[in-house]
């Protein structure tokens, strides 16, 4: 059963966040490091801490032996290649099959079905481990608050990524009792049906409600754990999916209360720092932790001299990008001539220009040393919570001047020139969720929100794209939804259900 073999891998896990810490112990123990049963490891919040930590690495962490498949970083940058805004410039690309809705997430025995599908499970099984066991371990009740809290927070996450792929689009007056996903709420629980897009919802909003009261008054270490403003952060996304704007204002509000919206200098400074005043969230990787070429980094930053990156570097649609004005920070982010040597590529050795240049290429994401892949990738920002309360104020009716007000707070900001919208209805919407296309770029948005927002997706505009594949796909088209992965059907033995296949 797959669900067994998760299990399995879980317990691993545990074994694996021990193994880094083994430095540190005498070589005499005894214990093999690699087989710690959870029943040891789980009985002191010191175990608990551990396998928390290891829950923050895997989403840095490459899965399934492949070097694209970069934890979180692999999911963000499948929903943008999946999108209208972003475009790839070779077929020499790891990421072309996605980008062309070809036998990817249509699939149910590609890469691309498995990999969201296993991954977000094996954060779910991880905090099941500490939700089933944290509150028997000993340690003080400050640590076990902390860590169930962040437990919570992660499981209401997983599922509401996995939800928005497996699931249909949620939509808030109906009933959503289309198939989502299977809820796994315990480490030993064997296979279960899936439950309806909303039981899925329903659970999502019971666990981060829960992780907020839980992470209230915890102070983090770091940017890599999540506390009461990520939680609430997160509480604000789902509210908006679920097209509950006052909830989504009002979450939105409260997460970003304690942060600072970066200023220009700090906007251009490659997005890999963590430490950045505006970053809510993000995945830390220390120097010692680099994977070379199986990272976030390696497909998306400018500089560091991967194949994908010297033949194929990101670059956004030449229509969006003439829609930002000059005076705005963000321009500067694309190269319009893919001529500016302002803009860095990869270089050789002799420090000769490695990698080629095209039109609207981006510098957004940088290396600060090419020699390595390091980059802190960025999970929540500011920047979308200003985005979540202007959209919402949009949609509630008579709020327009609270949504500009929000919208204005964020552009000002960007675009010194920037003045209050006065833009209302559907104009309104559209200025929002255009400057949340600009904003959000290359973080992992895109086929999420034009699916969200029951937008089609619309290629007519790309010049690289064959034309048997669809440059087209209407917003209620079954092909917004990922194919289950055939193992996991084969192992519940047709327990867990296919999507429709046409």
């Amino acid at each position: 059963m797959m669900n067994r073999y998760k299990l399995n891998f879980f317990i691993f896990s545990i074994a694996f966040a021990l193994l880094l810490t083994a430095c540190s112990k005498s070589y005499l123990e005894t214990t093999p490091t690699d087989r710690v049963p959870t029943d040891q490891a789980l009985t002191n919040t010191d175990g608990c801490w551990k396998l928390l930590n290891g829950i923050h690495r895997i989403l840095y962490t490459p899965q399934m032996g492949r070097q694209d498949m970069v934890g979180q970083g692999a999911n963000m940058m499948l929903m943008d290649m999946m999108g209208d805004d972003i475009t790839i410039n070779s077929t020499n690309d790891w990421f072309l099959a996605p980008y062309l809705w070809y036998q990817s997430h249509r699939n149910k025995t590609s890469a691309t079905v498995y990999f969201n599908y296993f991954f977000y499970y094996e954060i779910i099984n991880n905090a099941n481990l500490l939700i089933d066991n944290v509150n028997a371990a000993i340690g003080p009740d400050a640590d076990k608050k902390a860590i169930l809290g962040q437990a919570y927070a992660y499981r209401a996450w997983a599922y509401f990524q996995m939800v928005q792929l497996y699931g249909e689009r949620y939509v808030a007056d109906d009933a959503n009792v289309t198939p989502g996903v299977s809820l796994m709420l315990h480490s030993q629980q064997g296979s279960t049906s899936r439950a309806s897009v909303n039981g899925v919802y329903q659970r999502i909003n019971i666990d981060i409600d829960s992780a907020i009261v839980l992470l209230d008054g915890y102070t983090r270490a770091n940017k890599s754990h999540l506390d009461k403003s990520v939680a609430q952060g997160i509480k604000a996304k789902v509210a908006l999916t679920q097209q509950d704007w006052n909830t989504a204002a009002t979450m939105a509000t409260a997460a970003m209360s304690k942060y600072t919206l970066m200023d220009s200098s700090q906007y251009m400074s490659g997005f890999n720092n963590y430490n950045n005043p505006e970053w809510m969230w993000g995945s830390h990787q220390q120097e010692n932790q680099t994977s070379y070429f199986a990272s976030y980094f390696a497909y998306m930053s400018c500089n560091f001299p991967s194949l994908n990156i010297t033949a194929s570097p990101r670059a956004i649609l030449d229509s969006v990008y003439r829609m930002i004005p000059n005076t705005d920070v963000r321009w500067q982010l694309w190269d319009s001539t893919g001529a500016n040597k302002d803009f860095p590529v990869p270089l050789n050795s002799d420090g000769s220009e490695r990698g080629v240049r095209l039109k609207f290429m981006t510098r957004k994401f940088k290396v600060t040393d090419p020699g390595m892949s390091i980059g802190d990738v960025p999970l929540m920002r500011a920047a979308e919570m200003y985005l979540i309360e202007a959209e919402a104020y949009a949609h509630m009716g008579g709020h327009d001047a609270q949504a500009a007000t929000a919208l204005y707070q964020l552009v000002k900001q960007r675009n010194k020139n920037y003045a209050l919208s006065t833009k209302t209805g559907s104009a309104l919407l559209n200025e929002i969720w255009f400057q949340r296309e600009i904003e959000l770029w290359g973080e992992g948005f895109r086929f999420y929100d034009l699916k969200r927002t029951k937008q089609p997706l619309n290629r007519n505009r790309h010049t690289f794209y064959p034309s048997y594949q669809p440059k087209y796909v209407a917003p209620d088209d079954i092909r917004w939804q990922f194919l289950i992965p055939q193992s996991e059907i084969d192992a519940t033995q047709g327990v867990v259900k296919q999507n429709p296949l046409n």
